[in-house]
């Protein structure tokens, strides 16, 4: 894992955002941090609490991780370092990333896999976002990491999915799940939150940050 801090200004609150698969914190700083620090993290070619030992000097009076796509998989994976954190939010994900009722279904997922690096030149970003105008905006602040990165990170992701076998113990407080979702099914992420945490549908695609000025507006969401 990498991590980069978007804001660090000893604010009063600290947000935490795990990223989704093959992101890194480009596409994102469009967001104001205002009265947050906020710190971005991605490329899960490893997961390990060590990666973030930093997380364990950080002192404020409030703090909330905010989790996306794979992200939501990796914040589970990685509970003990969030489970005294005040607010613990899954958007568009969940902890069983790949699974044919609550996640993205194996079949579609293991064609990603085998073609990741023919995605990746071209149609997984545009079905990420809802609209073509969304993935041009996308496009003047697009990923800076290599494909090859990218493919190794999916690789890994799926090698850990597998091996690892939990039965779900509480620890998200609430989801975000896009309506328009074409990489995790909108009815696949309904099906696991509806019976564990409350849950608000955004109109928008697996990329719903357009809709959100700042990271404040996204940690408050109800």
């Amino acid at each position: 894992m990498h991590y980069h801090w978007l804001n660090k200004q000893n604010k009063s609150r600290l947000i935490v955002f795990l990223a989704g698969w093959s992101f890194d914190f480009y596409p994102f700083e469009f967001l104001n941090c205002k009265n947050s620090d906020v710190l971005f993290v991605y490329d899960y070619n490893t997961i390990n609490e060590d990666e973030l030992e930093l997380l364990n000097n950080c002192i404020y009076s409030e703090k909330i991780l905010i989790s996306w796509s794979m992200g939501v998989f990796a914040g589970y994976i990685l509970k003990n370092l969030f489970k005294d954190y005040d607010r613990k939010i899954a958007v568009n994900g969940t902890p069983f990333p790949v699974h044919d009722t609550l996640g993205i279904p194996q079949k579609p997922f293991l064609l990603t896999l085998r073609h990741a690096k023919t995605g990746l030149e071209g149609k997984f970003y545009q079905n990420i976002f809802n609209t073509q105008e969304e993935f041009e905006k996308y496009s003047l602040t697009p990923i800076h990491r290599t494909i090859e990165n990218r493919e190794n990170e999916l690789r890994y992701l799926y090698d850990r999915i597998r091996k690892e076998n939990f039965k779900y113990e509480k620890f998200y407080d609430y989801a975000l799940i896009s309506s328009s979702d074409k990489i995790i099914p909108t009815k696949n992420q309904i099906n696991f939150w509806q019976n564990n945490v409350p849950y608000k549908l955004l109109e928008s695609g697996h990329f719903p940050f357009y809709n959100f000025t700042g990271w404040d507006e996204i940690a408050k969401m109800q």
